[in-house]
């Protein structure tokens, strides 16, 4: 599935990433686990395609990624502060990244239907998101990034702005979600607790 050979990173001449090696397999899901500055950011970055100056080689299905643009590349990413568009209704974030697939209005509905249940937010479609907790705001951010079905999905710091309690509770549901859609995730953290809790492989930077 994602093969990462031989990356490597520098910035102003000092190392940030150095010859990494790793093989994620088609539905695990791998943790970069580091404090601030350990890279893992950095490799999250050039797996995306926002990091273009690096050494190595990214493949995904055995496709080289170099010369693949982040919008072609079908990636759903989740960040630490949600990202959500405020302007716009629950559903309306969920339904953004379909806007530019082939879809009916009919499908596009019935995808936002299917995946506010799988996150646990059924009849919150018409909500401003300004009415959410931090968690429910996390929850439509992973529903709009699977939404399109993602060849990859990638997570910063998902819960980084959550409070300890939350974090325990939403990390197991991460899992389930992630491992219920069969999808490949890249997860980074700096908590040891919560990349053992979501992972199947966990990478230390």
């Amino acid at each position: 599935m994602l093969q990462l050979r031989d990356i490597s990173q520098h910035y102003d001449g000092q190392p940030v990433l150095r010859d990494i090696d790793l093989h994620v397999a088609q539905g695990e899901i791998i943790c970069l686990l580091g404090a601030s500055g350990s890279g893992k950011t950095t490799l999250l970055r050039i797996i995306a395609g926002l990091e273009p100056d690096f050494s190595g080689n990214v493949l995904l299905n055995g496709e080289p990624l170099r010369d693949v643009p982040v919008h072609q590349r079908g990636f759903g990413l989740v960040f630490q502060d949600f990202a959500l568009f405020p302007h716009l209704t629950v559903a309306q974030n969920v339904a953004f990244g379909l806007e530019m697939q082939n879809l009916s209005e009919k499908e596009r509905q019935n995808r936002v239907t299917e995946m506010l249940e799988l996150v646990k937010l059924s009849g919150f479609g018409d909500r401003d998101v300004s009415q959410l907790s931090g968690g429910e705001k996390q929850r439509v951010a992973l529903a709009r990034s699977l939404a399109p079905r993602p060849r990859l999905l990638m997570l910063d710091e998902p819960l980084g702005s959550l409070d300890a309690n939350l974090r325990g509770e939403l990390v197991l549901e991460l899992r389930e979600i992630i491992k219920q859609m069969d999808v490949t995730a890249v997860y980074v953290t700096h908590d040891q607790e919560e990349a053992y809790a979501v992972a199947d492989l966990v990478a230390v930077m």
